[in-house]
């Protein structure tokens, strides 16, 4: 059996377990067998039409766990062939650090000639092989050091970084200078060498002091998150085109659309008071997606909605109707009740099973679990939180929607 028919017969297995059964197989080069079955397998949770097509090379594991998902990639893709509709060019694109090749193979799509930088000389192998068989033939693949290519490129429409977020000793960075490349520095031949130029950062970056850190040069941020999970901040810079900033929290489905978007612009003048809603019976209560969260934009939220929150610091929100566009989880309030132990027990009577989330309150998750002496799961969620008159309660909800 030669190695790529191992690989074919045997990648729905356990690669712990195939490890062990190397002998069985003398003829086939098992650590690249290895590689490749567990490149597949995430692969096909990742980047399912990547997986579908036979005959891609994975690279080692770290590669491919932190390489974009389809969603995600796709996504830039949009953002890419929107800003190039925005400054009326199209002709070409740099990926300066390529990595995988992920996002460079959806955002090169958006232009007629795209070149995938890389400094990594394996890597450059394997996107090579790769780009023809993912049907790309617009792309040239360049093994250099992104700062060096930089200063000899021509003029693009677009330049793509996503800078490395490890240090020399493998730990992770998350402050935009601890990156490599140091965008800041490298700022104004970025805005030089490009109409526009998307950054994509580490969802723990602070966006604020990103956006202050590029010195007026963002126009967009984009705040995206893929199944509840806030997963990468894309920053677009230019000089170019002037416009206020906006901010964009998207949370994608994983079929590769944005099941919701909310935009607004910063500094804008919604201001929202604490809340004297009155939590019952059949008050619709909403928890905002990730990317909200990240973003930190509840006043903006609550009036865009016509929302009111439960109290300044639980990010809860409550209304009399149902808000059939919310972005994020809606709940129907069942009971509300007290931490009074005879509250509590009449309230709680018949729940073994529930979902438990703390907002603004004094005990954690496993605390309360404890207290209240529930199991995890089911299809009840209770929201303990914090009211803007200090009173400790808890939502007992069921999904909405």
């Amino acid at each position: 059996m030669t190695t790529a028919e191992f690989i074919r017969e045997y990648r729905e297995r356990d690669i712990r377990q195939l490890a062990l059964q190397a002998n069985r197989f003398p003829d086939v080069d098992m650590p690249y067998a290895l590689d490749q079955i567990q490149g597949w397998q995430i692969a096909r949770r990742k980047l399912p039409k990547w997986a579908a097509c036979d005959g891609v090379i994975f690279p080692p594991h770290l590669s491919m766990e932190q390489c974009s998902s389809e969603p995600t990639a796709q996504y830039k893709l949009n953002l890419a062939m929107e800003w190039a509709s925005r400054v009326g060019h199209a002709s070409r694109m740099t990926d300066l650090t390529g990595g995988f090749g992920v996002d460079f193979s959806f955002t090169s799509c958006a232009f007629a000639a795209a070149t995938y930088v890389e400094r990594n000389e394996q890597l450059c192998h394997i996107v090579e092989h790769n780009l023809p068989l993912l049907g790309l033939n617009n792309a040239t693949v360049v093994c250099a050091d992104a700062v060096e290519y930089l200063s000899t490129v021509e003029p693009q429409t677009m330049l793509f970084l996503d800078p490395a977020r490890r240090d020399e000793h493998g730990a992770k960075t998350v402050m935009l200078a601890d990156c490599t490349p140091d965008v800041v520095q490298l700022l104004p031949k970025l805005l030089e060498k490009s109409r526009f130029t998307m950054l994509k950062l580490s969802p723990m970056l602070d966006w604020h002091k990103a956006v202050d850190d590029l010195q007026g040069t963002v126009r967009e941020v984009h705040i995206v998150s893929v199944g509840g999970e806030c997963k990468e901040l894309l920053l677009v810079l230019s000089t170019v085109v002037e416009s206020e900033l906006k901010v964009y929290c998207a949370d994608l489905s994983t079929a590769s659309d944005t099941s919701s978007l909310f935009v607004y612009t910063p500094g804008s003048s919604a201001t929202v008071a604490n809340s004297t809603f009155k939590i019952q019976h059949s008050t619709f209560l909403h928890e905002p997606n990730a990317s909200i969260m990240k973003a930190g934009c509840f006043d903006e939220l609550a009036a865009a909605y016509g929302v009111s929150p439960v109290s300044r610091n639980s990010h809860l929100f409550l209304s009399d109707e149902p808000v059939e566009d919310f972005p994020g989880r809606s709940f129907v309030v069942e009971r509300v009740t007290t931490m009074n132990k005879g509250e509590l027990r009449k309230a709680l009577a018949g729940i073994e099973k529930a979902n438990i989330a703390t907002r603004n309150f004094p005990l954690t998750v496993a605390e309360l679990r404890k207290r209240l002496k529930i199991k995890d799961g089911g299809d009840v969620y209770i929201f303990a939180t914090t009211t803007a008159e200090g009173e400790h309660l808890l939502l007992i909800s069921r999904k909405y929607r």
